[in-house]
C-alpha cells in the first residue's frame, strides 16, 4: 500500500522518469521486449495514468512494452471490508474506462506531457491476482469474464500461495497465461495444456520472499504446458532486472534444463503475449532482436549466476547497448 500511495501521488512524468532507469538496467541484461503491468493505482484515474506511462516508455525506449491492466491486484485501503464494491468498481467503471482509453491511446500520436508519442503495440491484457488475501475465484471469474467481453486478452495470477482453482479458470476462459503456479495440481496443468495457456514462472519472486516452494517447471513440461519465464520486477517482492539470473534460478529450483529455460525466456514468453510472430527467435521476417554474450556456450547463461555476460544488445536491427 505504500507503493499505491506513492503511485497516486506521482505525476505521469514522475512515473516515466522512475521507470526509465529500470528499463535501462533491463536492457543492459538483455531484455528487448517486456510485459508491464499496472496495479498500483487501484482507481480509474491512476490505473490509466500507469498505462499511459507504460505507453510513453514504449514509445521512447528501446525495449518494447506490452501493457497489462492489473486493477484487480489487491483491494485498496479505502475499500477495506467492502471488497465486493471494489470488484463492482473494476467491472463497471475501470474496465470500460480502460477500454475507451485504449482506443484513444492507440489512435493518438500525443499524450499530455509526452512528446512524439506513438503507441506501437496494440495488445492490452487484463490480469487478476486470484489468491488468499487478494481476490476469490468467483470475483476473478466476474472480472475476467467482463474483460473478455470488452476485448481484453486475459492473464491470471494463479496458485502463488493457495490453490483456489485459478489455473483451471485460466484454461476455461482461454487466458493467454497463468502466472506463478507454485501449488498447481497436475490435472490443472493438463487443462492448461489443452487450452494452450502459457505457464509464466517467476522464480525471482519465490527467491525474493525467502521461500522454497518454487513452481514445478519439470511437471509443467511433462504435461506439455508451454513454459515461459519472467523477472516479475516489482517493488514488493522482486527487484531484479536480470533475466539471466532468472534463467539460473529456473534451472536450479524449477527443474528446467538451460535450453528449456532459454526457450522459456524468449519464444515462449513472446507467445504468452501474442507476439511470437515478431519476436522471441531469430527467423526471416521477425524483428532483429539479437544478444551477443561473452560466453563460450549457451549453458553459461544458467551456470554463471550473478554475472552479466551480455556484451551487445541489438534491437530492431540497431545496436541499443554495447
Amino acid at each position: 500500500m505504500s507503493t499505491v500511495r506513492a503511485t497516486r501521488a506521482a505525476s505521469l512524468d514522475d512515473l516515466v522518469a522512475a521507470s526509465r532507469a529500470r528499463l535501462d538496467a533491463m536492457l543492459a541484461h538483455g531484455t528487448t521486449t517486456a510485459e508491464a503491468k499496472s496495479g498500483y493505482g487501484l482507481d480509474v484515474e491512476n490505473e490509466i495514468k500507469m498505462l499511459m506511462a507504460i505507453a510513453a516508455l514504449d514509445a521512447e525506449h528501446s525495449i518494447d512494452l506490452i501493457p497489462t491492466f492489473l486493477g484487480a491486484h489487491v483491494v485498496p485501503e479505502e475499500f477495506k471490508g467492502r471488497e465486493e464494491e471494489y470488484v463492482t468498481l473494476v467491472v463497471e467503471e475501470m474496465l470500460p474506462s480502460i477500454q475507451n482509453s485504449k482506443f484513444q491511446i492507440l489512435n493518438s500520436n500525443r499524450v499530455p506531457g509526452i512528446s512524439n508519442f506513438e503507441f506501437r503495440i496494440s495488445n492490452l491484457f487484463c490480469d487478476v491476482f486470484c489468491d488468499e488475501g487478494a481476490f476469490t475465484l468467483a470475483q476473478t471469474r466476474q472480472i475476467l469474464t467482463r474483460a473478455k467481453q470488452l476485448g481484453f486478452g486475459l492473464r491470471v495470477h494463479a496458485d502463488e500461495f493457495a490453490n483456489l482453482g485459478a489455473a483451471a479458470l485460466a484454461a476455461e476462459l482461454g487466458a493467454a497465461s497463468a502466472d506463478h503456479l507454485m501449488v498447481t495440481r497436475r490435472d490443472e496443468m493438463r487443462a492448461m495444456a489443452n487450452a494452450n495457456v502459457v505457464a509464466v514462472l517467476l522464480p525471482g519472486t519465490t527467491f525474493g520472499l525467502g521461500k522454497t516452494d518454487f513452481a514445478d517447471g519439470r511437471a509443467l513440461v511433462e504435461e506439455n504446458v508451454p513454459v515461459a519465464l519472467g523477472s516479475d520486477i516489482n517493488p514488493g517482492t522482486c527487484w531484479c532486472e536480470s533475466m539471466p539470473f532468472i534463467i539460473a534460478l529456473a534451472c536450479r529450483y524449477e527443474k528446467l534444463t538451460p535450453a528449456e529455460a532459454i526457450v522459456a525466456a524468449t519464444i515462449n514468453a513472446a507467445a504468452s503475449l501474442g507476439i511470437a510472430d515478431r519476436v522471441g527467435s531469430l527467423a526471416p521476417g521477425k524483428l532483429a532482436d539479437v544478444l551477443i554474450a561473452d560466453a563460450p556456450d549457451y549453458r553459461h547463461l544458467a551456470y554463471r549466476f550473478g554475472a552479466n555476460m551480455i556484451e551487445t544488445v541489438i534491437k530492431r536491427g540497431r545496436v541499443a547497448m554495447g
